[in-house]
């Protein structure tokens, strides 16, 4: 749960760092960044920031800002009814995005897991993404991912996203943010 003025300020700050990596924003895109703290009451730690640009019945455009060392839980698009998942492809614009798959590799170092947190996840393949550098997940694909020092701006290039059917390994995440004033 965020305050409206938590929720508003990490706005604000998610504008910024889209508008300092170079991609133009209308005030209008700023005001419709979602914050999502997946209910799990420490944004700085678990969260992110998302501009969603193009949303239709088959694809998805979304930007997303990590705040330095903020992560977004480990989650995975499922199967609804026919359609197999969202096949989601992640490109970095700016900063460095540590991401998270299955798979043998380059182990996560244990202090990347939030603090207290192990049992909710279980992906330890990491890939240090930078600028240009992007990954295609097939449907239902579980995944985390973390914003490095200076934080990360990525895209996300995806079918359909029904973010809210999202399935989190860690049980307490809440999709939805709520907000309280």
């Amino acid at each position: 749960m965020l305050t409206r003025a938590q929720y508003t300020a990490a706005q604000r700050r998610a504008a910024q760092m889209i508008r300092d990596s170079g991609l133009a924003m209308t005030s209008a895109e700023a005001e419709r960044i979602e914050v999502a703290d997946f209910g799990l009451d420490h944004l700085e730690i678990e969260g992110a920031q998302i501009l969603t640009l193009v949303q239709t019945e088959r694809i998805s455009v979304k930007v997303l800002a990590m705040f330095p060392h903020q992560t977004e839980p480990e989650h995975w698009h499922p199967p609804v009814g026919d359609d197999p998942g969202k096949e989601e492809t992640v490109r970095v614009i700016a900063g460095t995005l540590l991401f998270y798959i299955p798979g043998d590799g380059t182990e996560a170092a244990p202090s990347t897991i939030p603090d207290g947190k192990s049992y909710a996840y279980t992906c330890y393949r990491e890939l240090v993404m930078h600028a240009t550098d992007q990954i295609t997940l097939a449907p239902g694909t579980k995944h985390w991912f973390k914003g490095g020092p200076d934080g990360a701006i990525f895209y996300s290039f995806s079918t359909i996203a029904r973010d809210v059917l999202d399935g989190f390994t860690d049980p307490d995440v809440q999709r939805v943010t709520q907000i309280v004033d």
